[in-house]
C-alpha cells in the first residue's frame, strides 16, 4: 500500500490535484450549462488539444464520466448505435490517443448506459450492456498504455455505510470489467462521505468491494460539507483504509453553483475555498482528484476555452500557488 503523509504545522502537506473527471456531455444539462454546448463542437484535434492541456496543468489521470448517456454513445458501439451528435464521432479514442502521448492514465466510465443514470438495479438489457460494453471497450481501447482501468458512474450514497445492494454493483460490475485484463483498476468515487461510521463494519466492507481506488467526494461544491469539517472525516477514512489495506483518493469539488444547489449552472469556486479543500485533505489521502478540470478551469483563451470566465483566474491562482505557497512544484519534480 501506498504509503501517506504526515504533515506538521510548520509545513502544511502539499498534494497538488493529479487527477479530474472528464465528460463529453454533463448529464444534467443545466449544471453542464457553460461547457456543454462548447463541448458538443470540439473536434477530434479539439478533444486532444485539451487532454494535452490538462496534462500541461498536471494532471495525470483522466476519469471519464460515461462512455454512453440515456441511451447514446459517446464512441461507435455496436451495442449502442444511436450516437450523440457531436462534431468528434469518437472523443473516447481521441482522450486514450493523447494520453498515450503524455504518460496519462485513463478510467473510462461504464454506466449510464439507458435513461437511468444512478440506478444500481439492471433490467435485461442493462445486464446485457454492463456485460458486453466492458468487452467492447477492451477490443477497442485495450492496446492504449494509457487505459489503466474502469470507473463506475453510479456513486455510492454512503449513509454511514455502503447500501449492500451498491456493493453488490460494484462486485458484479468490476467483474465484467476484469474479464478481459484483470490487471485494470476499478474506481468509484462515494458520496456521503461525512457520514461514513468508522468502525470495523465499515472496514470490513472496504475489504469485500472489489474497487481498487476509492475517490470520496468532499461534498463541499454541494454546500454538504465546509472545508473546516474535512480534516476530521479524511483522517477517520485514512484509518479505516489502513485497517482494509486499501488506498485513499479524495474527488476535490472545485465548482461552486451558480445559484441553487442542484439546481444552477456550475462555475468554478472561490480558489481561496478550494486551497482549504486542498490542504484539509493533503494529509491523508495519496491522490487528489478533482470535479472537474473542464468547465472549471482554462489555461488560455485558445479555441478549446470551455466553461466560465473565472476559469483563467482559478487557472492562475492555481499555479500560484503550487509554484510558491508550498513548493508543490519543486516536490513533485
Amino acid at each position: 500500500m501506498t504509503a501517506h503523509h504526515h504533515s506538521t504545522p510548520s509545513q502544511p502537506v502539499c498534494t497538488p490535484l493529479s487527477g479530474s473527471w472528464i465528460d463529453f456531455h454533463h448529464p444534467n444539462p443545466l449544471e453542464g450549462g457553460y461547457w456543454n454546448e462548447t463541448t458538443r463542437r470540439f473536434t477530434c484535434e479539439d478533444w486532444r488539444t485539451k487532454v494535452a492541456e490538462m496534462a500541461a496543468f498536471g494532471i495525470d489521470t483522466l476519469v471519464v464520466e460515461s462512455v454512453m448517456l440515456r441511451g447514446k454513445s459517446f464512441y461507435p458501439s455496436k451495442w449502442v448505435p444511436a450516437q450523440w451528435d457531436h462534431a468528434c464521432r469518437d472523443p473516447l479514442g481521441a482522450v486514450f490517443q493523447e494520453a498515450d502521448r503524455h504518460g496519462m492514465t485513463v478510467y473510462p466510465g461504464v454506466g449510464f448506459f439507458s435513461e437511468q443514470t444512478g440506478k444500481t438495479e439492471a433490467d435485461d438489457r442493462e445486464q446485457i450492456l454492463r456485460r458486453e460494453v466492458p468487452l467492447e471497450l477492451h477490443a477497442r481501447y485495450g492496446h492504449h498504455r494509457s487505459f489503466a482501468g474502469w470507473y463506475l458512474p453510479v456513486e455510492a450514497p454512503i449513509q454511514g455505510y455502503f447500501p449492500e445492494d451498491y456493493i453488490r454493483y460494484v462486485n458484479e460490475l468490476a467483474a465484467h470489467c476484469k474479464k478481459p485484463d484483470a490487471s485494470r483498476k476499478i474506481l468509484i468515487a462515494p458520496y456521503g462521505t461525512r457520514t461514513v461510521k468508522a468502525d470495523q463494519h465499515y472496514v470490513e466492507q472496504l475489504r469485500r468491494l472489489e474497487a481498487d481506488h476509492m475517490a470520496y467526494q468532499d461534498e463541499v461544491g454541494v454546500q454538504k460539507t465546509t472545508p473546516s469539517e474535512l480534516d476530521a472525516i479524511f483522517r477517520r477514512l485514512r484509518e479505516c483504509h489502513d485497517q482494509a489495506g486499501k488506498p485513499l483518493w479524495a474527488d476535490v469539488e472545485i465548482f461552486s453553483f451558480e445559484g441553487p444547489v442542484y439546481g444552477s449552472r456550475l462555475v468554478p469556486a472561490p480558489f481561496e475555498r478550494v486551497r482549504a479543500q486542498i490542504e484539509a485533505v493533503s494529509p491523508h489521502a495519496e491522490k487528489l482528484l478533482c470535479y472537474q478540470y473542464l468547465g472549471m478551469v482554462n489555461s488560455s483563451v485558445n479555441n478549446v476555452y470551455a466553461g466560465h470566465a473565472r476559469s483563467l483566474e482559478f487557472a492562475r491562482d492555481y499555479r500560484l500557488w503550487v509554484r510558491t505557497r508550498l513548493g508543490c512544484a519543486a516536490e513533485r519534480s
